[in-house]
């Protein structure tokens, strides 16, 4: 799989390495059979994501009030007129028992029904109106906060997004957007909705019979007291239950992307140990949430019997006694009772919300991380790569690579080797730009890296791994993410009306087309490509055509080649295919390396022999540097490591 050294993961060459794109954390940088330990967090479990305080949720609330004025008032408005209906059938029912207790007409009583009647289904239709807008306002809000949150996630530098865990930034596109969207779709109509029911229909009380509306005082102790008891504590409860599901996250998306690894080191019951102990803490959280609403649930019952009971004992010895009539008496039960349904509502669905507020608040906490700020292009005197002094540690703890100092010319090919530990993958990150150094420089061209702008830093140099990622989409979207300008621009229409018609397909452009082709037909890809039903538009990845392990590698270098580095730092790019698809990877990376700079990191010694010089890494430095003939004759490190190589290989 390649990737970017971009800062920017969705706009490099593949931006789907763990860590970067849609299915990637950072937990673990390296987690092939031959990971670099060197190249790990430091040990230590990876740093969560901070969130976002109540003043930034507030913040977004007053955006959203803000941008969705318009439809916010259209929704309030259908659900005040659906309220407004569903009040004058309280009154209209209590007429007509008076009527009916005082003798009238059949003729009345019929037309009381049939106004009864067509008010029920007035205030079913603006119900289902102000439903509607309802959703609709939640689907532009969901979708406007999940693209704000892919695009600060793109913006964040790519060892911000490495030193998080995989499970905090996978919960945070998931499973938060997915409960923020129950919130703002669900949860925020409804408690709009019960907040007004709640309001109308104590004013309709007050208005029919002030004596009657004291049994409604009955209630306030047990909703408020309750409530007062039960929202700190379920807030709490709320954040850490779902960073926990993050852990369990975490756990399982890490244990199954590094299953070789965990099979061959036996790590498989530590795994299983540290799953079951994340699981038991999720269990234990939504026990302790059981638990406050089986204290809390059951007061809000109370909130609405107890004025109930008091209502009806009220209004009894007040009919008695001539100062309320049955109407008015048959209205105001009729309306307390309609008290308890909003009332729940708006209380259970305040604790939903709860759950959408922790969520968002873990949404937004990616703004607090810094963002990679944009850089005016920095002049370069020519493409030779340097690195003086350098040396770097992640995080807190002690440097995993020390006092680097090397020199790495145009076109030079570049193989590094050494034991696993010894820091190659950490090296063959920081000249791709993944990491920065904590000390000394890496320049390109004579120009800082730190100091160049993303696009500049991604034409210089790129980093190809091991691992690979297919987009779901076409074969052609795949591709085009490396190059704008190899993406089919429209062909003119002659009819305007087609020109605004968003269902007419332009016809592409045929030398974009040809350079889609052309990467493809490099890469030994361009045979497979024509298999396809529609080419280069036929859908591939999950549920749609399956991609192998060694296509899916070789559409990565295809972008690459769309994208045309100047560099290319090679990580054991080919470690995970077996052998078939390994020589077909191997031939596509002949075809691109052909002119560029090359730095190959290798554990296997069966192709050093071509590399101009070779660099040995031993505990974070490099110890040998040199042809392959002249390391040989000097009988050091790179000679132990090669006599062993050439032993293990031999029958």
């Amino acid at each position: 799989m390649t990737t970017a050294p971009a800062r920017s993961p969705a706009s490099g060459p593949d931006a789907g390495r763990p860590g970067t794109g849609p299915n990637g954390g950072g937990g673990s940088p390296d987690t092939g059979p031959d990971a670099d330990p060197a190249s790990g967090s430091g040990g230590g479990a990876p740093r969560r994501l901070p969130l976002a305080d109540r003043a930034a949720v507030r913040r977004w609330i007053g955006v959203f009030v803000r941008g969705e004025a318009r439809r916010l008032t259209l929704t309030f408005a259908l659900f005040a007129a659906a309220l407004v209906a569903s009040l004058v059938g309280p009154q209209l029912l209590g007429h007509l028992v008076e009527s009916v207790k005082d003798g009238t007409t059949a003729g009345r009583v019929d037309t009381l029904a049939l106004v009864f009647v067509a008010i029920l289904v007035g205030h079913a239709l603006l119900a289902r109106a102000a439903r509607t807008q309802a959703t609709l306002l939640g689907e532009r809000v969901l979708a406007r906060t999940r693209e704000d949150f892919v695009r600060r996630v793109l913006g964040l530098p790519l060892s911000e997004v490495e030193s998080v865990g995989t499970g905090d930034l996978l919960s945070r596109a998931t499973t938060d957007a997915d409960r923020l969207n129950e919130s703002i779709r669900q949860a925020v109509p409804r408690i709009a909705l019960a907040a007004v029911t709640l309001v109308f229909t104590i004013a309709a009380i007050l208005l029919t019979s002030p004596l009657l509306a004291l049994g409604l005082l009955a209630g306030v102790p047990f909703a408020a007291l309750s409530t007062w008891w039960y929202r700190p504590r379920a807030t709490r409860a709320y954040e850490r239950l779902l960073a926990e599901e993050a852990e369990v996250l975490a756990a399982t998306h890490e244990t199954t992307r590094g299953a070789a690894t965990v099979e061959a080191l036996g790590l498989g019951p530590r795994q299983m140990r540290r799953h079951g102990a994340a699981v038991d803490r999720v269990v234990r959280t939504r026990q302790r949430t059981t638990w406050l609403q089986t204290v809390w649930f059951p007061s809000l019952d109370l909130a609405t019997m107890v004025p109930m009971a008091l209502t009806l004992l009220i209004g009894g010895l007040a009919y008695q006694r001539g100062e309320v009539g049955l109407a008015e008496l048959t209205a105001v039960v009729l309306y307390v009772q309609a008290l308890g349904e909003p009332l729940n509502d708006l209380l259970t669905w305040t604790d939903e919300l709860q759950i959408g507020n922790a969520a968002l608040r873990r949404i937004l906490g990616v703004d607090l991380l810094p963002r990679e700020e944009p850089r005016p292009p920095a002049p370069t005197d020519g493409h030779a790569i340097r690195l003086d002094g350098v040396g770097f540690g992640y995080g807190a703890g002690p440097e995993v690579l020390a006092g680097i100092d090397l020199e790495i010319a145009p076109g030079e090919r570049l193989v590094v080797v050494g034991a696993s530990g010894a820091g190659k993958s950490t090296l063959g990150k920081l000249l791709a730009g993944v990491h920065l150094p904590t000390r000394g420089t890496v320049s390109i061209g004579g120009a800082d890296l730190t100091t160049l702008p993303v696009g500049q830093l991604r034409r210089e140099i790129v980093l190809v791994t091991q691992e690979q990622h297919v987009f779901t989409g076409t074969v052609r979207d795949n591709l085009t993410l490396a190059r704008d300008g190899a993406a089919p621009d429209p062909a003119p229409d002659p009819d305007p009306a087609a020109a605004t018609d968003p269902t007419s397909d332009p016809a592409p452009d045929p030398v974009a087309d040809a350079a889609l082709w052309d990467a493809l037909e490099t890469v030994l890809l361009g045979d497979w490509a024509r298999s396809l039903p529609e080419g280069l538009d036929s859908e591939i990845g999950p549920g749609a055509a399956p991609v192998t392990a060694s296509h899916a590698q070789q559409l990565a270098l295809a972008r690459l080649l769309l994208s045309d580095p100047y560099a290319l730092v090679l990580d054991e790019a080919t470690a995970l295919l077996d052998s078939t698809a390994s020589r077909r990877v191997e031939r596509s990376l002949a075809a691109l390396i052909e002119g560029r700079t090359v730095i190959s990191i290798v554990h296997r010694l069966d192709s050093v022999r071509d590399a101009d010089r070779i660099a040995v890494m031993d505990h974070g430095s490099i110890v040998e540097l040199g042809s392959h003939d002249a390391l040989l004759a000097a009988d050091g490190a790179y000679a132990a490591l090669w006599r062993s190589w050439d032993a293990a290989r031999r029958p």
